[in-house]
């Protein structure tokens, strides 16, 4: 348990160094475009090693829930738990988040910290790691898009859809498939079961505010459409007019 404490407060400062040096490297951007930077490398990474472990290393988490931690379980599993300290104390100290993104860091941490504990199930937070994470990139693309002018484009739409759609897959269905097989196995421990109801939870709560935007986003493409054919439909006009 000594090894995971220095792993983690390492993982701490790596983080915290990193963004620090794109704070150097980037001077003339915001202290949240840098923040960013570091919440897409956690992102990707964190993707890549969780798939890793899900896909090739295992076990495979719907039907192995409760296993012991193996060793790539608890690095990934630091690795995320630093990052989240770090994104937190950011947050809490710019004021930048609400009151959802808050609860979500903290039930992350708190569940890393249960997983490592426990030393066991780690393979569920790997997967939730992944199935969270894995709409992260788009939505740093879509913020960074709209910091660039470039998000009223065919490619912030693109961003937009995938998103969207991304999400719903992955942590309403796949993600509700995954509590279904924790819940009716025997392995896990109760408070495991109790994190993976309020992490799943706290997905429908952010469903919330993305089937607001899917239906704000469909309506600004539905006036864009019809915008467009009123300014044919003048200019045709005024060319009949001419003739």
């Amino acid at each position: 348990m000594a090894l995971v404490v220095v792993g983690a407060l390492l993982c701490i400062s790596c983080w915290v160094s990193l963004y620090f040096i794109l704070c150097n490297l980037n001077g003339s951007r915001s202290c949240e475009w840098n923040c960013r930077l570091v919440t897409l490398v956690h992102g990707i990474l964190a993707v890549c090693i969780t798939a890793y472990i899900g896909y090739v290393d295992g076990p495979w988490p719907f039907t192995y829930p409760g296993t012991k931690n193996t060793p790539l379980q608890i690095s990934a599993m630091v690795v995320s738990l630093g990052y989240f300290i770090f994104d937190m104390a950011w947050c809490v100290y710019f004021r930048t988040e609400g009151p959802v993104m808050l609860a979500h860091h903290t039930m992350s941490i708190l569940g890393i910290l249960l997983t490592l504990w426990l030393g066991e199930s780690g393979i569920e937070s790997c997967a939730v790691l992944f199935g969270s994470e894995i709409t992260n990139p788009l939505l740093q693309a879509r913020w960074f898009l709209k910091q660039t002018g470039r998000y009223r484009t065919l490619l912030g739409d693109v961003v937009d859809v995938l998103f969207v759609l991304l999400f719903v897959v992955m942590r309403v269905f796949v993600g509700g498939t995954m509590l279904y097989c924790e819940l009716i196995s025997p392995r896990p421990r109760f408070f495991i079961k109790c994190g993976g109801v309020a992490m799943y939870a706290l997905s429908w709560v952010f469903m919330v505010d993305i089937v607001r935007f899917a239906i704000r986003k469909r309506k600004s493409w539905q006036k864009q459409k019809t915008d467009q054919q009123e300014t044919l439909a003048a200019n045709g006009h005024e060319g009949k007019k001419r003739d």
